[in-house]
């Protein structure tokens, strides 16, 4: 690319994109068509969800024993279990409800530098249900079809962090047939179980909202990223990781003056965020990561770069019309693909970005607040009701194979 589009993407990005804010105050640009309508649901009414009472070591015992689990992009758990304790539609009658809840922490193990390990997990998992099963007929009238489970590994309830592993591992045969909340979302994959429902991962809101910026602050970095290129600890030979896309930006667009890009994360991330028009969200060795939550809430367009990915809460967010997709085979031309972009297109979705309900949709905010991403994972569950009459078992009929499954999964834990 000649210098000639260089100065005219900086002059776009530095002149044209930088009242965007103030644009966006007389009004936010309503989201269009049946997302609009989902993403206003108001659940409360639609459906009455049993949160079982599970022993501590389960789920509160293990946040008492390393509060790290709190902070880190899988605590999806954790805060639903606490939101649905005070949520209306929690039923304290089991007869009465439409779904049941297990609160299990699966990934609160963590390693000394605070990255889950997802090698207790199945057992975990296993146990509680096992528990579940023993102590309420609930279970075995449906084999866990009528309970849903949140499950934000980095391959959801394949419980492991590489893919190939998580592939020959498999969902946790248990799971087969409850219902999936789960970060990961990759069509045709053995991790992603058809019906789960496809949610954000973990970002912290009042961190967030601690960082923000003059909504006249100038966009004038126009492509931004910080994060991993290589994976040298688990991809020693390289290539692997992000399946070589990550390693493609570095290489292609290091000293290109439009891309600010770097290993380094410094403290002002969330501010440059804000000043940027475009965030790179490429798949790591998952498809997703918490970029995606942090460009939406700062208005950053993000640039997609994972193939096959299934979004949070696809039928409420317009994607097509917030985001920027390259596939991952043509990120040596991301810039040509950037630069190309009309500057009306690019102010349409920074419109559409500057809908609260947009930001409200990807944060879990303590307490809950309308909208948020609490109440569209009860929007999901709603929509699947009523349930059909085929899940409910004959009497003494069974579905599932307790003893399926790797051996080290049938330890007890």
């Amino acid at each position: 690319m000649g210098n000639e589009i260089w100065i005219v993407a900086l002059l776009l990005s530095q002149a044209l994109l930088l009242p965007i804010a103030q644009a966006a105050e007389p009004h936010t640009e309503r989201i269009s068509g049946s997302a609009g309508d989902v993403l206003e649901d108001d659940p409360v009414g639609r459906l009455k969800v049993f949160v079982y009472n599970l022993p501590r070591k389960y789920n509160k015992k293990m946040v008492d024993k390393d509060s790290r689990c709190l902070t880190h992009m899988f605590a999806t758990e954790i805060f639903m279990h606490r939101f649905l304790l005070s949520s209306p539609v929690r039923t304290l009658d089991p007869e009465e409800a439409d779904w049941f809840y297990t609160p299990v922490y699966t990934t609160c193990d963590l390693t000394p530098g605070g990255h889950p390990l997802p090698f207790k997990s199945p057992r975990i998992m296993r146990s509680a249900i096992q528990y579940v099963a023993m102590n309420w007929p609930y279970w075995n009238r449906t084999d866990g079809a009528d309970h849903f489970f949140v499950t934000p590994h980095d391959f959801g309830a394949c419980f492991h962090y590489q893919e190939e592993t998580a592939i020959q591992r498999g969902i946790l045969h248990l799971l087969k047939r409850a219902t999936l909340v789960q970060t990961f979302g990759q069509r045709n994959h053995v991790c992603l179980k058809e019906g789960s429902i496809t949610v954000p991962p973990y970002a912290p809101p009042q961190k967030m909202q601690a960082h923000l910026v003059s909504p006249s602050t100038p966009r004038s970095i126009f492509v931004y990223f910080r994060g991993l290129f290589y994976d040298v600890n688990n991809d020693p030979e390289g290539g692997y990781y992000a399946r070589g896309a990550r390693a493609s930006v570095w290489e292609n667009f290091k000293s290109n003056p439009l891309f600010d890009i770097s290993t380094d994360h410094p403290p002002t991330y969330y501010e440059d965020m804000q000043r940027s028009v475009f965030c790179l969200c490429p798949l790591g060795w998952a498809p997703w990561s918490p970029r995606l939550v942090e460009a939406v809430v700062f208005g950053c367009i993000p640039v997609i770069i994972a193939d096959d990915i299934v979004l949070p809460f696809a039928d409420a967010i317009p994607w097509e019309e917030i985001a920027v997709f390259v596939a991952e085979k043509d990120v040596p031309s991301l810039d040509t693909i950037l630069t190309s972009i009309p500057a009306e297109v690019i102010l349409r979705k920074q419109r559409l970005l500057a809908n609260p309900s947009m930001k409200q949709a990807m944060l879990f905010p303590q307490p809950a607040q309308a909208g948020d991403a609490f109440h569209q994972i009860l929007n999901g569950l709603a929509r699947k009701l009523p349930h059909d009459r085929s899940v409910y078992l004959k009497p003494g009929e069974k579905v599932l194979n307790w003893t399926a499954g790797p051996i080290g999964d049938l330890k007890p834990w």
